[in-house]
């Protein structure tokens, strides 16, 4: 019986996950342009996926609207660092998987590793050596507060340590539940600290890392899916609030000095893991509208940067 349920379960998050990436029709994008040349991973251009082929593309930051260049690399999620890519794509087969592929400079693959569960998020550490993957394991939606599980792991490119179920983290002050779900990974320049999202007992938290120790402190309430900020000194993260029960975020920068947060322009509930352009800019992508930006210390208005697009990381 254990394993009748087990196999309905899963295939009940293929089916949702099917439904889940499948747009409606009238919601196909628009066609962009598309200019001749290779995809490289670069200084001075804008990488991303694709909404009309699934493939990574780029486009010059100094104009993020014009003409794109589209590769052959299928990715649900991407994100670069010191000319190392890492795409989190699906894996064929009966039942939903995921692999994280390392890329050269070239977009050519490296190396690879099979996860379970649907891509979510990847995040590599400043200098490429650390990554960090998450896919849902069950349900297909952090909005589901309870309804989801996740699995983060977290690889050393160098040593090729591989953690891969976040789960067994030691969290300081508490004691380990079964609905502890780790999420969101972000590394410190040392490839040994990094920040994430811990949730239990129906509540979010910040936590402080060590992937070497693997223990955590957590340092806050209600934060999800932390980006370090170039100079290390502030997260970016989504704050729950009361609004819209499909995405009820709103996107936030928190001072890891004085702990003093601070709201974005962006008022749209943001389901992403955004990036720094630079110490006063974040990106992120807003599902069929694009790639956005707005300023880090809760000034401006939101501004489109590319159309079509999502999952954003720059050179």
């Amino acid at each position: 019986m254990r394993i009748l349920v087990v196999v309905v379960a899963v295939i009940a998050l293929g089916l949702g996950a099917t439904a889940y990436a499948l747009r409606a029709p009238d919601e196909v994008p628009v066609p962009v342009a598309v200019e001749p040349g290779p995809v490289e991973l670069t200084p001075g251009r804008l990488l991303f996926v694709d909404d009309a082929s699934g493939k990574v593309a780029s486009v010059p930051l100094s104009d993020p609207g014009g003409p794109r260049r589209v590769s052959a690399l299928s990715c649900k999620r991407f994100f670069t660092a010191a000319k190392v890519g890492l795409c989190l794509a699906d894996r064929a087969g009966p039942f939903p998987g995921s692999t994280s592929i390392f890329v050269d400079q070239a977009l050519s693959e490296t190396s690879r590793v099979d996860v379970a569960g649907v891509p979510n998020r990847a995040k590599l550490s400043p200098d490429g050596r650390m990554a960090s993957w998450t896919t849902f394991v069950t349900g297909d939606s952090y909005a589901q507060t309870g309804a989801f599980s996740t699995r983060t792991g977290i690889y050393d490119r160098e040593t090729l340590q591989y953690q891969s179920n976040m789960e067994g983290t030691r969290i300081a002050g508490m004691k380990r539940a079964e609905d502890m779900n780790f999420w969101g990974v972000t590394f410190t320049e040392n490839n040994r600290s990094y920040y994430a999202t811990m949730s239990t007992g129906g509540k979010t938290y910040l936590i402080n890392g060590d992937s070497v120790d693997i223990f955590a402190k957590p340092l806050r309430e209600n934060v999800e899916c932390p980006s370090l900020s170039p100079d290390g000194k502030r997260v970016a993260f989504k704050k729950r609030v009361p609004g819209d029960g499909a995405r009820p975020w709103r996107q936030h920068v928190l001072d890891l000095t004085t702990m003093v947060e601070t709201p974005l322009a962006e008022t749209r509930g943001i389901d992403d893991q955004v990036v720094w352009l630079d110490n006063d800019t974040i990106a992120y992508g807003l599902p069929g509208e694009g790639i956005w930006a707005v300023q880090a210390n809760g000034e401006g208005a939101p501004r489109q940067l590319v159309p079509h697009a999502s999952s954003p990381s720059l050179v």
